[in-house]
């Protein structure tokens, strides 16, 4: 063989090899979720079935779970209950800043954000807010809380620190969850104008607003961090879309499942997970910055709309009721939690 030969071999082998290795980044890992367990919580103090948020503390190896009147603190790992966070009227979201050693809950009837101690779970204070605060998250770059309310279409910004006020941002219209990317912006889903509002976090201005067409009504999302890329999914229609976090343009979009209100990113695996409603989790992986492939469609429950991600297990948590067909007072079909049923789902593989 000649030397030409076994150079254009070696350059051949080596694209070769290249090829290989993007291959295997692209690659998805194989489906195999599966419920691993159910756990009974019981009825919330007053009566009535109404749940929303989850959030994991993964280290902690906690899930704190909304229910109505009070967040139920469950072991991530047994899913024995560790405690309870109550006196609230409805709550919402939960968030927490650990380097203060707080937590803070948005309670919508009691338009207010509930601050309590992670440690001990007590009730340590309140920050008054307006009414229906909804979603809430902390923004690590401008180290401030922004709490989201819904009928008002604003957000309260909060010093977690001093637990004061910093500004009241109009949303321009009805706000859904929100994203920070650590880097000074917050995104946040506006429903009725089927937009994603970029917030500067230090700035506290909205810099731009994007349609997130072809969904419409955006409740859930999340972020790429590393890619810059927003995952938005909203109900009117029923789909996800991958955006650019900094031109808002739209790169691809995937049909789910009816009544969308979770969305996690998991960065170590590429796996984008979306839960709704109607008792789905649909799994994506993203192969590239500009690609996603649907690899599982997990069955879950009827409700099962909110989720967190435990990020040592990739267990997922979802939270439901069991339901019953009724009708409302106009003849219409519905189907009404039943008090008293209200249960954590953990999913693991």
């Amino acid at each position: 063989m000649t030397n030409n030969c076994k150079k254009w071999m070696g350059v051949a082998c080596g694209v070769a090899m290249a090829l290989l290795g993007v291959a295997s980044l692209a690659a998805a890992p194989a489906g195999s979720y599966h419920l691993l367990k159910k756990v009974p919580l019981g009825a919330a103090p007053g009566g009535g079935e109404y749940f929303d948020y989850l959030t994991a503390d993964s280290d902690a190896r906690r899930i704190y779970v909304s229910h109505g009147t009070e967040v139920v603190v469950v072991d991530a790992d047994s899913g024995a209950k560790v405690g309870t966070i109550g006196g609230l009227q409805r709550c919402h979201g939960i968030v927490l800043v650990h380097d203060l050693g707080k937590g803070f809950i948005t309670d919508g009837d009691g338009e207010k954000v509930v601050v309590f101690d992670i440690a001990t779970l007590k009730v340590t204070g309140e920050i008054k807010t307006e009414k229906d605060a909804d979603s809430i998250i902390y923004d690590p770059a401008s180290k401030h809380i922004f709490a989201f309310n819904g009928d008002p279409h604003s957000a309260t910004v909060i010093d977690p620190g001093s637990g004061t006020i910093v500004k009241r941002l109009d949303m321009g219209g009805g706000p859904e969850f929100a994203v920070a990317d650590g880097k000074g912006m917050v995104y946040n889903n506006i429903e009725d104008k089927n937009e994603v509002a970029a917030i500067d976090s230090k700035t506290l201005t909205i810099k731009a607003r994007w349609p997130v067409a072809p969904a419409g009504g955006p409740t859930a999302i999340t972020m790429d961090r590393e890619h810059r890329r927003l995952f938005s999914a909203g109900r009117e229609p029923a789909m996800l879309v991958m955006m650019g976090a900094d031109t808002g343009k739209v790169l691809q979009s995937e049909k789910i499942s009816g009544g969308v209100d979770a969305a996690v990113f998991e960065p170590e695996t590429a796996l984008l997970y979306v839960s709704t409603r109607d008792g789905m989790i649909h799994i994506f992986h993203e192969d590239t910055p500009e690609k996603l492939s649907e690899v599982e469609t997990v069955k879950t429950e009827f409700g099962a709309k909110t989720m967190a991600l435990d990020t040592k297990t990739h267990n997922l948590y979802v939270s439901t009721a069991d339901f019953a067909a009724t009708t409302d007072a106009k003849g219409n079909a519905r189907k009404r939690p039943t008090p008293g049923t209200f249960h954590l789902l953990i999913y693991g593989k």
